[in-house]
């Protein structure tokens, strides 16, 4: 049976696929890929775990011509995305890349599609403009807006702001990516690029981004402002060590008394497969007892460990990340 479209299937209509042993029948992967190659997610994953599909397997599957063309050209995209000196050519219905490493210093780009030769600039990526500095960026307004009464042009703007905050750049390869401003998660994973950034400045971020004193939160519509950010650090400051202890007192005793009580209850419930039902009475009392004696040798170790690595990286953060950051 497969699993996509629930239906029986000869053991022929499963075709094995190179990344990974889930199957599926032929039909069901077919329209799979057409849809992701339509839609432009490239490369395809397998559709029941994050394995990415082979090349060879995708070219194998998708019957149409067209559609592997097209799936591997959004592969080529892809690459050249990625790459931060890759450049596009700006001219309507010209979709050429140029390859500009090492022109920082000498802007001047000439596509090299015959039939183009458009020159622009490698910085701002508009048309080439040798007595002018770099334009700014294009807003998302509409060039309607020109024509607009006051008070309409008033309400537009607003709107524009608002699309503004919902539709913002890839600091990498500058696609726009949509997100509904409403204090959700601001960790973002560009598809096109697989870049990570924080949604509130649009800098590439790390695993710590959001623990580092530069008032982006995680949840949140907008980074806190000079005055809260400089408060709340104040208080990590003023107030670490008797947070720190605090938590120390309350985890000491919970680790060292929690450990043995959790492994008695484990061994004395068994699990699935386990030999309990066929212990004697005295066996069982004799495995509940050793486990607690061993996890009260072992509990003092694991509660050493863990305040004794915990605290001072929580220290160094504090008198470290958060001082400085105060003396900036």
């Amino acid at each position: 049976e497969c699993p996509l479209c629930l239906l029986p299937q000869p053991p022929e209509a499963f075709p094995s696929l190179a990344s990974c042993s889930h199957r599926s029948c032929r039909a069901c992967l077919q329209q799979y890929l057409r849809l992701a190659v339509s839609e432009s997610r490239v490369p395809a994953s397998c559709p029941h775990c994050p394995a990415a599909l082979l090349p060879s397997d995708v070219h194998r599957l998708l019957p149409e011509p067209a559609l592997r063309d097209k799936y591997e050209e959004f592969l080529l995209r892809r690459l050249l995305v990625a790459d931060p000196g890759t450049r596009w050519c700006p001219a309507p219905d010209c979709s050429y890349a140029v390859f500009a490493h090492g022109c920082a210093e000498c802007p001047r780009l000439t596509c090299g599609r015959e039939g183009c030769g458009t020159e622009f600039c490698y910085h701002c990526r508009q048309p080439w403009h040798p007595d002018g500095p770099c334009a700014p960026a294009p807003t998302l307004a509409t060039p309607t807006a020109q024509l607009a009464q006051p008070e309409e042009l008033a309400h537009g703007e607003a709107l524009a702001q608002a699309e503004a905050e919902d539709i913002k750049v890839c600091p990498r390869c500058s696609a726009f990516i949509m997100k509904i401003n409403d204090g959700s998660c601001n960790r973002m994973n560009c598809t096109v690029c697989g870049c990570l950034f924080c949604w509130l400045c649009l800098r590439e971020i790390s695993d710590v981004h959001f623990l580092s004193p530069s008032g982006c939160t995680f949840w949140g519509k907008r980074p806190w402002s000079r005055t809260r950010r400089i408060l709340w650090q104040l208080g990590m400051v003023l107030g670490a060590p008797m947070v720190i202890s605090l938590a120390a007192g309350v985890a000491v005793p919970v680790i060292t008394i929690g450990i043995p009580i959790y492994m008695g209850r484990k061994v004395l419930a068994g699990g699935p497969g386990s030999r309990r039902s066929s212990l004697s009475r005295c066996q069982q009392c004799l495995s509940v007892t050793s486990s607690v004696l061993l996890s009260l040798f072992v509990s003092p170790i694991i509660t050493a460990l863990t305040v004794g690595i915990g605290v001072p990286l929580v220290l160094t953060y504090v008198y470290g990340t958060v001082v400085l950051s105060l003396c900036r």
